[in-house]
C-alpha cells in the first residue's frame, strides 16, 4: 500500500477518535473540560481537541491528493476510498452536530442523500468498468464542509464576536453545492444509470 493510500486509512482511523473527544462523558469521570470565554462567546476545550483532530484529518486529505498526483502514485483504491474516508469525516461532525441542536438537520440530510446517491452511481459505473474521480464541484463541496466543521468547532469565532451567522452560511452553502454536485454526477452518469438492457 502505498504513502496516499495509508495517509487515507489514517484519516479514517482518526475519526473515532474525534467522536470519542467529543461525546466522551467528562462529568462521570469528575473531569471538568475548561471553557474559555473570547467576548461574550463561550469555547470548551473539548471543541478545541476535536478541532486539532480534525484539522490533522482535514490535513491528510491534501498530503493524499497532492502526492498521488505529483508522484503519479494514483491507484482504483485511492479514488474510491479518499472520497469515501471525506465523507466519513464531514458526515460523522455534522451528525454530532446535529444530534445537539447545533446546527439544523435540513442541510445534514441534503448532504447525506446526496453522498449515498452519488455513491449508488459510483457502483453503477463501476460495474460497467468505469473509475468515477471526483469532480471540481465535489471538492468545493468537501473544502465548504470542512470550513463550516472547524467554524462550528469555533462556536462561530472569531464572526460570533459580530454576530455574523457565518459557519450557518457556509453550512447551508455547501449542502447547496452538494447537491447540485449530484445532479452534475446524474448528468454524466446518465447512460449507465438510465440503461434498459
Amino acid at each position: 500500500m502505498n504513502l496516499p493510500n495509508r495517509l487515507t486509512l489514517f484519516r479514517i482511523v482518526l475519526i473515532p477518535l474525534i467522536v470519542l473527544i467529543y461525546v466522551f462523558p467528562y462529568a462521570q469521570f469528575n473531569l471538568e473540560p475548561h471553557v474559555f470565554m473570547i467576548g461574550h462567546v463561550s469555547l470548551s476545550t473539548v471543541n478545541l481537541a476535536c478541532l486539532v483532530t480534525y484539522v490533522i484529518a482535514a490535513v491528510t486529505d491534501a498530503l493524499d491528493g497532492h502526492i498521488a498526483r505529483s508522484r503519479n502514485m494514483m491507484t482504483t483504491f485511492g479514488k474510491f476510498a479518499d472520497p469515501i474516508a471525506d465523507k466519513m469525516l464531514t458526515t460523522t461532525m455534522f451528525i454530532l452536530f446535529a444530534s445537539r441542536g447545533i446546527i439544523p438537520v435540513v442541510p445534514v440530510i441534503i448532504m447525506v442523500c446526496r453522498d449515498i446517491t452519488v455513491d449508488g452511481m459510483r457502483m453503477i459505473a463501476a460495474n460497467n468498468g468505469k473509475v468515477v474521480s471526483a469532480q471540481m464541484m465535489g471538492k468545493l463541496k468537501t473544502v465548504l464542509q470542512m470550513v463550516s466543521i472547524a467554524l462550528i468547532l469555533l462556536n462561530n469565532l472569531p464572526f460570533e464576536l459580530w454576530r455574523l451567522p457565518v459557519s450557518e452560511v457556509v453550512l447551508w452553502f455547501a449542502a447547496f453545492i452538494s447537491l447540485a454536485s449530484g445532479v452534475s454526477y446524474f448528468n454524466q452518469l446518465k447512460e449507465d444509470i438510465l440503461e434498459s438492457k
